[in-house]
């Protein structure tokens, strides 16, 4: 299904024409005939958009937005709100209460339709949507609703310079928004401060050109994210469709309402922000999925999928690589004797030293309380990597580690070597019975005396 869409309309009517329409279109529709059941449904659903009148026999409709947007739960599901009512103000306060658009019956199904389904694909954008949300926050990972939006920046682009500098005037009057002026040029070029919000004159440079600009802004890693508004003579039929099947976040008339614009292009600002902060919490959540908290080296996890990759890249071109297996000598001791801040400084300064004396190339990760792993890509003889597992346990024995609470500890570690074998290119074994064979090799130099290199010595050969 392409997603849950709540009705709420007084007019029973109303709303089996709405729940056949979105039903033959793939979506899950759910129906409300007042607004507490509105507020109960989007509660318990979390639905991925609300269709919501503004006439409602207990509930004003404004008053229902402004409680599903006062409600952390359901602040973040897209909202049209549907009126019979023309009225400039009654549109200027849906806005006002953060509608992500409004509606006057009778309404155009193309442009609903259409405005679904731009609002389902962001729903599916990385950062976006309330399913997103309502998982972060099951994780712990979602950020509060901030508590001030500070001015951003908008660039205005049309075909007709002294066009850009009217929407310009009639603008910046009311809105703490940076507002700049730019040409076609100007918005696809690289590098500067990428613009929120780019509001686009669908004529630029001749019918069209304004879709064609933001097709090319999607295309661009810098301005992917960015908000788009396109300015056309109507908001109406076919052509209002297809800007918003293009990418069009909001459509303005041409002869638009400055009061109208400044609330349309502030609520973008808001969701493209609220959006930047997810993607932010997302991407610094992967990090930390792979990525060791103390050391800053890769995990197991992480670890395991690159050495496979090494492993796969090696067979295809006919070449070998080494796999360390390093453990810290008597670690139980530092921590026994100088406490868990102190064996968590020797950590942190024997990653450190592992890492300063490897190439870009090579892996090295945490695996374990006090055990790492190296992986050497290429490696054309077994004394290339074994001269550099002796410079690592030379690198950590060389000079002692400062502790915290003073003083300095003299720390040394024993090393486990093996290679994967070479078997002309069939594959014999698996990156985990190389592992295997590094950490049967570091066994033998923690039983031999520690502080030593062991190579394991059926790979040798």
């Amino acid at each position: 299904m392409g997603g849950k869409v709540l009705i709420t309309d007084n007019v029973a009517t109303n709303r089996i024409v709405l729940k056949v329409k979105l039903a033959a279109a793939c979506y899950r529709p759910l129906l409300a005939g007042d607004g507490a059941s509105c507020l109960t449904l989007a509660r318990a659903e979390i639905p991925d958009l609300i269709l919501l009148d503004c006439s409602l026999p207990d509930l004003d409709g404004i008053e229902v937005l402004r409680r599903l947007r006062r409600d952390p739960v359901t602040r973040d599901i897209p909202v049209i709100m549907i009126s019979a009512s023309r009225d400039a103000g009654i549109r200027l306060e849906a806005l006002a209460e953060g509608a992500d658009d409004y509606m006057a019956k009778p309404v155009d199904d193309l442009v609903l339709m259409a405005r679904l389904r731009r609002l389902m694909r962001l729903r599916d954008t990385p950062g976006e949507g309330a399913i997103r949300g309502a998982a972060l926050r099951a994780l712990g990972l979602a950020e509060q609703a901030e508590a001030f939006e500070g001015p951003g920046l908008i660039a205005l682009v049309a075909g007709r310079t002294e066009l850009a500098m009217r929407w310009r005037k009639e603008l910046q009057a009311l809105m703490p928004d940076r507002l700049l002026v730019q040409s076609r040029e100007e918005a696809l070029a690289e590098g500067g401060t990428t613009p929120d919000i780019f509001l686009i004159d669908a004529d630029l440079d001749g019918p069209g050109g304004g879709l064609r600009l933001m097709s090319d802004l999607r295309s661009r890693a810098g301005t992917r994210h960015a908000a788009v508004c396109i300015v056309r003579g109507e908001v109406a039929g076919e052509g209002a469709a297809m800007a918003y099947d293009l990418g069009a976040n909001d459509l303005l008339p041409a002869a638009f309402d400055p009061r109208e614009a400044r609330l349309r292009l502030r609520n973008l600002l808001r969701r493209k922000r609220r959006a930047d902060a997810t993607r932010a919490t997302l991407q610094n959540g992967l990090r930390l999925a792979v990525v060791d908290p103390l050391t800053g080296l890769y995990n197991r996890r992480y670890a395991g999928a690159h050495l496979a990759a090494v492993a796969e890249r090696a067979q295809a071109a006919g070449e070998r690589f080494a796999v360390m297996v390093i453990d810290l000598d008597r670690f139980k001791s530092v921590n026994d004797r100088w406490g868990h801040g102190a064996g968590d400084a020797v950590l942190v300064e024997v990653a450190r030293r592992l890492h300063a004396n490897l190439r870009p190339g090579d892996l090295i990760a945490r695996i374990g309380g006090e055990e790492f792993l190296v992986a050497l890509p290429d490696v054309r003889r077994p004394d290339e990597a074994r001269a550099v597992a002796e410079r690592l346990r030379e690198a950590i024995e060389e000079q002692p580690v400062s502790l915290p609470c003073g003083g300095s500890l003299r720390v040394t570690i024993s090393v486990g070597l093996a290679f994967s074998l070479d078997d002309g290119g069939r594959r014999v074994e698996t990156v985990d019975q190389v592992v295997n064979r590094a950490d049967s090799a570091l066994l033998i130099a923690k039983s031999g005396g520690r502080n030593q290199v062991t190579i394991e010595r059926s790979a040798v050969a």
